[in-house]
């Protein structure tokens, strides 16, 4: 015989703090309850005084249950991975525990110079009731859960009210019964949780990413089409400033390409914004895009030589290359990843993230930033322009000595992604022909970053050889590496001009003027 019966999820009803429980006798299949133990559960956020954890939607806090382990748990936002990150709670904890080191490492970019307390808590006393059928089978179980949510602090807030869930029943003419009852009893089925409901207490606590008062960009303007795009990078950094504390795969290019973003665009648009607190933001900003540099290129020439290697004829690897690179990038990545850790733990990168909180909550808009966003921004967009045109006639002389082109290739490499960036914040408002000009301009911009990576790779290759020449090992496998790098480079070069003319026609161009 097959069994038809399904099994439910837990279900949640709410009422006020005084609503009576459901009258659980005479139940459909139901031979026998069995009363369930009362105890107590309690989720005890943790955040800074201003809610910045719970403003960035990233949730710290304490679980703990009678009778079982407390723990820590870390959930941060848009996190798919399934992974929760879980710290056993000391049983000797103080009342008020100290926050993990490793948890406290990875919110240590949202927290910054502020403290983590305690700033919330969801408490609820549980008793619950095992509806048994016949022969002691459990067909489901009705918790009762007197809740209270407050907010901990300077100032409180909070309530209190009545919730019961039927978990796990396993017929649907019994659930529906219970749901029946709980109707009687002035139970309704509950719109938000209780952690949903503390949510909605801390966060406005959080300053807005814009402030009532100053200055403000008209929808519309030109300044309202840059806050807008300033403001999703600076939630795109916080966001790998997240990943690459956990040491998520290509993290740390993310949080490079955020960072040049809003470099790119607080230089290209620098007419809007007051200079005096954008330029120390420009600097900044270069200095972390440094600083995580290293990362960054050492993964990328890992994989490039890597995969050079074992595209070649076997016969060409001489030598135990593939170990010997291995061993070089394990040591070089290394340290260039703990680099990017203490530059995201130290003062300057703290400044940073205050600053460009400041910027966007009270942004220094000049009067030009008034302007309609379709006619203003591409005059700015049209000098970013004219930059790349000027390094590109240095970048196609064919006249040009290999080591001056190289550099003339990297500056108009430089000179399109400042282009390419600042079409991105003009496209909202100026639609398919800034979409066009950036699909346009794509194989050019690929192809210098192609060359450049030749560049980097052959240097990579010189000191690999080098390096196994000084321990009598054999490095042919490297030039000849870079002998197809620099065959690589020489096509580009002579590919540079039809790809130019392609990208720059007048037609692609015409909405700068």
């Amino acid at each position: 015989m097959t069994d038809t019966t399904t099994r439910t999820e837990s279900q949640i009803f709410r009422g006020a703090p005084e609503a009576g429980s459901p009258r659980l006798d005479a139940l459909p299949g139901v031979h026998r309850e069995d009363a369930v133990p009362q105890h107590v559960l309690e989720i005890e956020r943790f955040d800074t005084a201003d809610h910045r954890l719970a403003a960035a939607g990233i949730t710290l806090a304490v679980h703990r249950n009678e009778g079982e382990q407390s723990y820590w748990r870390l959930d941060l936002p848009d996190d798919d991975s399934g992974e929760e990150l879980r710290v056993p709670l000391a049983p000797d904890a103080p009342p008020v525990p100290e926050v993990p080191g490793e948890l406290a490492e990875l919110v240590r970019g949202v927290v910054r110079d502020g403290e983590l307390r305690p700033a919330g808590q969801v408490r609820r006393v549980r008793t619950g009731t095992r509806l048994l059928g016949g022969d002691d089978r459990l067909l489901g179980t009705v918790f009762r859960d007197h809740v209270t949510v407050a907010t901990l602090g300077s100032s409180t807030e909070g309530g209190a009210w009545t919730e019961v869930r039927t978990h796990d029943t396993s017929d649907d003419g019994l659930a529906a019964e219970l749901e029946r009852r709980l109707g009687e009893a002035g139970l309704r089925p509950a719109a938000t949780s209780a952690d949903a409901e503390l949510d909605r207490l801390l966060r406005p606590v959080a300053p807005p990413r814009r402030r009532s008062g100053g200055k403000r960009a008209k929808a519309g303007t030109a300044g309202a089409a840059l806050l807008d795009y300033l403001a999703t990078h600076v939630d795109r950094l916080a966001a790998e400033d997240l990943r690459a504390r956990r040491g998520e795969h290509d993290s740390v290019h993310q949080l490079r390409v955020a960072t040049r973003r809003l470099r790119s665009a607080l230089q290209s648009y620098r007419r809007l914004l007051d200079r005096e607190r954008t330029d120390p933001l420009v600097d900044a900003l270069r200095e972390l895009a440094r600083a995580l540099a290293p990362a960054r290129d050492a993964e990328v020439l890992h994989a490039r030589i890597r995969d050079g290697l074992l595209g070649l004829e076997p016969e060409l690897l001489l030598g135990p290359v593939q170990a010997q690179v291995t061993r070089h990038y394990a040591r070089v990545e290394g340290e260039a990843t703990a680099a990017v850790l203490s530059a995201l733990d130290g003062d300057a990168y703290a400044r940073l993230r205050r600053d460009l909180d400041d910027l966007l909550q009270d942004p220094p808009l000049t009067k030009r930033a008034a302007r309609p966003a379709d006619k203003e921004l591409p005059a700015h967009v049209a000098r970013a322009a004219g930059r790349l045109s000027r390094a590109v006639e240095v970048a196609v002389d064919q006249n040009a000595e290999a080591e001056d082109r190289d550099l003339a290739v990297h500056d108009a490499r430089k000179a399109g992604k400042r282009l390419r960036y600042a079409t991105e914040v003009a496209r909202p408002a100026v639609g398919k022909d800034a979409k066009r000009f950036a699909k346009e301009l794509k194989g050019f911009q690929d192809a210098l970053g192609e060359h450049q990576d030749t560049v980097v790779a052959r240097e990579a290759l010189r000191e690999l050889a080098a390096e196994a020449s000084g321990k009598g090992e054999n490095g042919f496998a490297f030039g000849v590496l870079h002998g197809l790098d620099a065959a690589r480079a020489a096509r580009i070069e002579e590919e540079l001009p039809d790809l130019w003319a392609r990208a720059w026609r007048p037609r692609n161009r015409r909405w700068l003027s």
